[in-house]
């Protein structure tokens, strides 16, 4: 059906690492390994939106600052 890119692997490389992920840690650890992925993976994302934020605030304040400043020497 052609080779299943992920990273330069196959479809065989990537259902052998599944297996052995499965095995090492049992099919209940594994939702809570996920779960706990997808929250890392949602504080990362807000912390960057937060940071982005940010610097549309600062950027926002300097131009009212320098627009302020403007209209007094007028």
């Amino acid at each position: 059906m052609g080779i299943l890119l992920f990273l330069g692997l196959g479809a065989q490389e990537i259902l052998l690492i599944a297996l052995v992920v499965l095995l090492f840690f049992g099919g209940r650890k594994i939702p809570e390994m996920m779960r706990g992925l997808g929250k890392g993976v949602k504080s990362f994302k807000e912390g960057m939106n937060g940071m982005i934020d940010d610097k549309e605030d600062k950027e926002d304040k300097e131009q009212k600052k320098n627009s302020n400043s403007e209209w007094k020497e007028k």
